[in-house]
């Protein structure tokens, strides 16, 4: 099975009758076997041969996460052509419209949801042949067709066109491009990577190695399925062996989408499923809020039962003894308090696989206390993606996990040179799932694949058990004045997860005498802790005490603070800068997979990076930021 098609048809052979796709209709989940999503793959497959598609056209897809998502793209692999995968929630006209126009599609497949966006981009793009549209719509212009005109087409078509149906699918290389998967907008000029069907194919075989995934099991696919994680394991690896996904009910904002998601987890039951560091947040923060809401005996039942289960199990790897008395009293505290936790993922929950970005001890240690474990992996779209991850049978706490199979990994200096175990360098890769390269971009081929290694960007190391630790982006680190390097987003993860009065926040350091930091605050949790004493939100006194509040969170880390050991102390900021702006998709602060866009950040408050740097914004009440204060405490 070298090919996304070869895979497809294995897979109905052998579970022609399994559920593949659980979907609601009419307020109701409907299943969907493996051998009906290959006829409907056939049939719009057919319907876009007789449209004109032709090898290795480029068709876009744009839309929410449906089984027709699912059923486009293998039928658009089908044909010979390539997928463009493109986020819903890229809003930025320019942004779309760069992407779509840079890999010449031919044809866009999309939603009714968005298909204002592409409305608005459609006179720049002078190849495009059509519009598919998913969902029928009244008075559809120029280029527009429809979703179940085509597919009905094909139905009519397939005597006649079955043949070259098969011609094409059987034909398609291991080493054609599948996909153009660009990335997230962290630079002003996205990339589009390049992704062959045996890059997909060898990634789905290496993460197997990894997890087994029988096919009884099911997953509901809360991330966006364009997101490579989503993409390879939400659907690939789901589909090499018989198990089966759920789609999320999707509402008419993409609030009520989400807030659909704890509802569907019930529904679906599903027995393991794939998460991103926010959306694991969100899920610790609802289950405190949940215990909170029980009462104070309650609370404190669970803040106890939960440090006994941190000193339990440790980093879940070097454990030499357990205690018996503290095994019953856990199973005691798991029976009258975490098996209720569980039930509100559907009673069923294994484990998350958390991926896209790192995901912090505390995270780790939370979901491992109640019962979920949550194992960090680590990847990235140019390795399509998966890289290592924990797994059931094999896990280590505040790693990345084991890497998988058929693929070699060493971890180099800035020389290029070779580290030892333990030592930190970047991570670089080289195997079937690397990608080919980088679309009508030359220069960054050249630049990101040498002889075949793919150089990640990313910092890590590898300790002497095998597992690998990622410790942040080797191209984003603070640099001190004396050339020393250090990795920011472990510090700014820990001031997030760690205050209730902290809601973001970015070091920065390229060469300077000490690091600084910029804070958006929790404007909420602070104007609470004003009343609590007593105090107006615009008086002179409230100011005073949310700025030594916020001093205090950065306290926690110093001399003599509870987590004084934490980090270095010459990495902590010696200043601080208060924002009144958060930093969001629609400011291009955060980009499509909720990672902050660094270059962005600094380059917007740049001005306020260089008052920090002087006598008077040393200062935490320096004027800039009282200024700041008033304008959040009053609103």
């Amino acid at each position: 099975m070298r090919t996304i098609p070869q895979l497809f048809e294995s897979s109905v052979k052998q579970f022609g009758d399994n559920t593949f796709i659980h979907e609601k209709h009419d307020g109701k989940y409907r299943e969907i076997s493996y051998k009906k999503v290959r006829d409907e793959v056939y049939s719009f497959a057919i319907g876009l041969i007789a449209n004109g598609i032709k090898k290795d056209d480029r068709v876009a897809l744009v839309a929410e996460g449906r089984s027709e998502w699912l059923i486009a793209e293998l039928a658009v692999l089908y044909t010979g052509a390539i997928s463009v995968p493109l986020s819903t929630k890229i809003n930025e006209p320019s942004e779309l419209l760069f992407r779509i126009k840079h890999a010449e599609c031919k044809f866009i497949i999309t939603s009714a949801k968005q298909l204002d966006k592409i409305r608005n981009i459609v006179p720049g793009l002078t190849n495009l042949k059509n519009i598919i549209l998913l969902d029928k719509i009244q008075n559809p212009r120029d280029l527009e067709i429809f979703y179940c005109d085509l597919k009905a087409e094909g139905q009519q078509k397939a005597d006649s066109f079955i043949k070259e149906l098969n011609k094409r699918w059987t034909s398609v290389k291991e080493g054609d491009v599948a996909n153009i998967s660009y990335t997230s907008g962290t630079t002003a000029d996205p990339k589009g990577i390049m992704l062959t069907h045996r890059n997909y194919t060898a990634n789905v075989e290496q993460a197997d190695s990894l997890f087994k995934v029988p096919e009884w099991y099911t997953t509901l696919l809360i991330l966006s399925w364009d997101h490579s994680f989503a993409h390879t394991v939400g659907l690939y690896v789901i589909m090499k062996n018989g198990a089966s996904l759920a789609v999320v009910e999707q509402g008419k904002t993409p609030m009520e989408t989400l807030r659909n998601i704890p509802k569907n987890i019930k529904e679906i039951k599903p027995v393991f499923q794939l998460s991103v560091p926010a959306l694991a947040r969100s899920f610790k923060k609802n289950i405190e809020s949940g215990v909170k809401a029980k009462g104070k005996t309650t609370e404190k039942l669970f803040n106890n039962a939960l440090q006994l289960s941190y000193k339990y199990h440790g980093n879940a790897w070097d454990i030499h003894y357990r205690n018996i008395f503290k095994k019953l009293l856990l199973s005691l505290y798991d029976k009258i308090l975490f098996t209720k936790i569980r039930e509100n993922f559907g009673g069923r929950m294994k484990f998350f696989i958390g991926g896209g970005a790192l995901l912090d001890m505390e995270l780790q240690r939370f979901f491992y206390a109640i019962g979920i474990p949550m194992f960090q992996g680590y990847g990235l779209t140019e390795a399509a993606p998966v890289i290592s991850s924990n797994t059931p049978d094999k896990h280590k706490l505040g790693s990345s996990g084991a890497v998988v199979k058929n693929l070699e990994l060493k971890i180099l200096d800035e020389d290029d040179k070779l580290c030892p175990v333990g030592e930190k360098g970047e991570i670089v890769v080289k195997g079937e799932n690397v990608m080919k390269g980088y679309w009508k971009n030359p220069a960054a081929t050249r630049e990101t694949l040498k002889d075949g290694w793919l150089h990640t960007g990313d910092l890590g190391y590898l300790d002497k058990d095998g597992f690998l630790y990622v410790l942040g982006r080797f191209k984003s680190l603070l640099i001190a004045n004396d050339g020393e390097k250090y990795s920011p987003e472990g510090i700014e993860e820990a001031f997030v997860d760690h205050s209730k009065y902290i809601d973001q926040c970015m070091l920065y350091n390229d060469q300077n005498p000490y690091t600084v930091c910029l804070f958006v605050i929790n404007k909420a949790a602070i104007k609470a802790f004003l009343k609590g004493k007593g105090l107006f939100p615009d008086s002179t006194e409230a100011l005073d005490e949310a700025i030594t509040l916020i001093s205090n969170e950065v306290k926690r880390y110093s001399k003599d603070g509870e987590f004084e050991d934490m980090f270095p102390q010459r990495w902590l900021p010696a200043a601080v800068g208060i924002l009144n702006e958060a930093f969001t998709e629609d400011n291009g602060m955060i980009n499509s997979t909720l990672k902050m866009v660094r270059s962005k950040v600094a380059g917007h408050y740049e001005d306020l990076i260089k008052f920090l740097y002087t006598p008077d914004g040393k200062k935490l009440t320096n004027e800039k930021n009282v200024i700041a204060l008033k304008k959040l405490l009053s609103g």
